[in-house]
């Protein structure tokens, strides 16, 4: 499946903004099931938009020769 570079950065930005929500919710004083759901959720959304940005910008390095 081929996406193109506005859609990739609508899916970062989304993943983006569930890790700042994630990261408000977990300064609060959330239970400890709730802070073991939100740091699972965390996670998964950073394991998710790291996978994303490297799929879409990955890194090359040549040798120069």
């Amino acid at each position: 499946m081929t996406t193109t570079i506005s859609e990739d950065l609508a899916a970062m930005r989304s993943h983006r903004n569930r890790i700042h929500r994630y990261r408000g919710l977990l300064e609060g004083q959330p239970t400890d099931l709730e802070r073991q759901y939100l740091e699972q959720r965390l996670s998964e959304e950073r394991c998710a938009f790291d996978a994303l940005v490297a799929g879409s910008f990955p890194l090359v390095f040549r040798i120069p020769t």
